[in-house]
């Protein structure tokens, strides 16, 4: 079988247009039984692209980027630094279905500090992709500690899943907690304690293995 050209398998492996992806929210519509043609839905494959350009606008984003800008000048501050009850949209990578709740994000300084606003942007840049809610949480989590290099990261999200509140089992009022303890979250018992107070939960909530 002859190989297929370079040109072809960029096309193959693309990301589609526009008129495609539109194309494609006629079919499901066509696949769920109604027509894609009349008056209601005439105008609804480019409503429906649209909004998924922004519910996974974090492909286009670059967490690196987001935390590039520290600042040191902090007068020898080291206590903890906590944004708590961030709330967030994502969707699962399973139904595609919505994951709505909150994060609480933490960390030690060592010699750098990060704008606020960055810690819930690099949330967001995770959230806004196909996610499971523990790698969500891991990729926060380790991308702080990678970048900032501080003496800990914690990070805990708590979140619905409408995959299991709006189908499937039909579960309606559960949520899911995760959580990721990295350096002194992890190994001091009494520094995770007082960050579990800070965001409301009690210690036996998030253990050390987390």
């Amino acid at each position: 079988m002859p190989k297929a050209s370079s040109k072809s398998t960029k096309v193959a492996t693309g990301k589609p247009t526009q008129t495609e992806a539109e194309e494609a929210v006629r079919t499901l519509i066509r696949w769920a039984g109604d027509d894609p043609m009349r008056e209601g839905l005439l105008d609804t494959p480019r409503r429906v692209v649209k909004s998924y350009r922004e519910f996974f606008s974090g492909y286009s984003e670059n967490p690196t980027e987001i935390l590039a800008r520290t600042f040191s000048e902090t007068d020898g501050y080291d206590e903890m630094i906590v944004l708590k009850d961030i709330r967030f949209e994502s969707h699962c990578e399973h139904h595609m279905a919505p994951i709505i709740g909150r994060a609480h994000i933490a960390y030690l300084p060592k010699k750098r500090v990060v704008g606020i606003s960055k810690l819930a942007r690099l949330l967001d840049c995770y959230a806004k992709r196909l996610q499971i809610q523990e790698k969500l949480t891991a990729q926060i989590a380790n991308t702080l500690n990678e970048e900032l290099q501080p003496r800990g990261v914690a990070v805990v999200i708590d979140a619905s899943h409408q995959c299991m509140t709006t189908r499937g089992v039909h579960k309606a009022g559960t949520s899911m907690v995760t959580s990721r303890m990295l350096g002194a979250f992890r190994n001091d018992p009494s520094t995770r304690r007082e960050f579990l107070a800070f965001i409301g939960l009690p210690p036996a909530t998030v253990g050390s293995s987390s």
